[in-house]
């Protein structure tokens, strides 16, 4: 192919890159430019706004990716908060029925305290030995049971001292109930008061009184029974 060069007085242009083009355009500013701060303020406001739009975008970017720990989260917590409350109103019945518990413990507390002593005194009685009266002692005051410090509502009956007067035809037998009564877990401090020799129904016997202290056996000593059973 050939070619005529009808200009010849301008020399052919080479083809440029797109880089030169843009090094020949910033060159061509700067020459442009009077004052070179002005320039470097230029600069500084652009690397400012381009690193703001970096970090807008990375931070837009993280709270998309922490979207679903957020509802998952919410949903934690309502399910907790229904927990919470649940929890709350069983702590509130709890506390009602240990409340009314405690109460009727408090007005039972001592309702079978002389069952029980009747029934510990009874199985220590020996052969040949019979009781005259049982009572609360004179002007004696059993000792106050401890103070409970431990929180627990439940009542514990009253410390009873009581005196027992019996009649025997065996000193031996005499000793004999006072060991029994002593191997009772619901009777303490059982103390002889008096023995003598009296004579009933011209026959000589040991007249005695004894006296001692009832309360609340271990647990591990209790036996309890329902209420009502079926008879077939």
């Amino acid at each position: 192919m050939i070619t005529v060069n009808l200009r010849p007085d301008l020399k052919r242009k080479r083809a440029r890159s797109p880089i030169q083009g843009v090094l020949e355009g910033v060159r061509g500013l700067s020459t442009k430019v009077k004052d070179p701060m002005l320039m470097v303020g230029v600069l500084s406001w652009v690397g400012v706004l381009g690193w703001l739009a970096f970090v807008a975008v990375g931070t837009t970017r993280d709270l998309q990716a922490l979207e679903p720990q957020l509802e998952q989260t919410r949903a934690e917590h309502k399910r907790f908060k229904v927990f919470l409350a649940e929890k709350r109103h069983q702590e509130m019945i709890r506390d009602s029925l240990v409340s009314q518990i405690g109460v009727i413990r408090s007005v039972d507390g001592d309702r079978y305290v002389w069952p029980h002593l009747l029934d510990e005194v009874t199985k220590a009685l020996p052969a040949y030995t019979w009781l005259v009266d049982l009572s609360v002692a004179g002007n004696s005051v059993a000792p106050a049971a401890p103070a409970d410090t431990t929180g627990d509502s439940t009542a514990v009956a009253p410390a009873v001292q009581f005196d027992v007067t019996g009649r025997t035809m065996d000193i031996q037998s005499y000793t004999r109930f006072l060991r029994q009564l002593e191997a009772s877990p619901w009777i303490v401090d059982v103390t002889p008061v008096s023995a003598q020799t009296v004579v009933e129904k011209e026959r000589p016997v040991t007249a005695f009184i004894i006296r001692a202290t009832y309360r609340d056996a271990d647990s591990a000593y209790i036996r309890t029974v329902p209420l009502s059973q079926s008879v077939r």
